[in-house]
């Protein structure tokens, strides 16, 4: 592909998940994220020519016209959307495949001091990151799948998969949240057709709020009350019959 059909590529990815956008112009004078990834794709090769100095000058100088942040040995794919932006950090040794979606507030974080290996993450291709989601470590988020808004990643994901929360756990997998496994494909239904905006849609919503119904943790605390009260007397009865 030529510089023109990318450029038109990455214009036609933010038409298509930003329903806001109401044409070419609008979006290559007013979208930060394009903004970004583009100086990104300068910088990336100044560090690649072993300018690295004049790379993080540059970089830094992007940030500050964007508010997003991403490191000039960050490896970027083709057509990342990158919606609102601000406060979006990228760590060096991140991988991002292509037609991902970041949006605002996320990070892609390290977990250890060593300058040297990996220690960033890796999304694959299609991955959605929703709203402050932070993945911490050199995990690997498989291709299509979906972070929740705030939620916080410090394991694999495996493709196609949905995970939410603080640590992130995969939705429908009540069996081993510390090693999930895959869900079966989506449905070629209109839901998985389109594209899910913060990495949710209508069923993860669903569950989402069927985890976390007032009634659900209402009865849970009842059940751990009576258990409680349980335990206590059995306790004492133990202690009497001691005496």
């Amino acid at each position: 592909m030529t510089f023109l059909d990318d450029l038109k590529a990455e214009l036609n990815a933010y038409m298509e998940r930003d329903p806001a956008a109401r044409g070419w112009p609008e979006i290559i004078f007013c979208y930060p994220g394009l903004h970004a990834v583009w100086l990104h794709r300068l910088n990336h090769r100044l560090w690649g020519w072993g300018w690295k100095w004049l790379a993080r000058l540059f970089a830094h100088i992007a940030r500050f016209l964007t508010g997003i942040e991403i490191h000039p040995h960050v490896k970027i794919g083709k057509r990342l959307f990158i919606d609102h932006g601000m406060g979006v950090v990228i760590g060096g040794t991140s991988e991002i495949g292509d037609d991902c979606s970041i949006y605002q507030g996320v990070t892609l974080g390290g977990t250890t001091q060593t300058y040297k290996g990996k220690r960033h993450p890796t999304l694959e291709n299609g991955v959605i990151v929703g709203a402050g989601a932070k993945i911490l470590g050199p995990i690997t988020i498989g291709a299509d799948a979906r972070i929740g808004s705030n939620a916080v990643v410090v394991k694999d994901v495996p493709a196609g998969a949905t995970a939410v929360g603080i640590p992130a756990r995969i939705l429908g997998d009540k069996k081993d949240t510390a090693h999930p496994v895959a869900p079966p494909p989506p449905s070629e239904s209109e839901e998985s057709k389109s594209f899910p905006a913060y990495g949710m849609t209508e069923k993860a919503m669903s569950a989402c709020i069927s985890a976390c119904d007032e009634n659900s943790i209402l009865e849970r605390m009842e059940a751990l009350e009576n258990r409680v009260q349980k335990l206590e007397a059995e306790k004492k009865k133990q202690g009497k019959s001691e005496s």
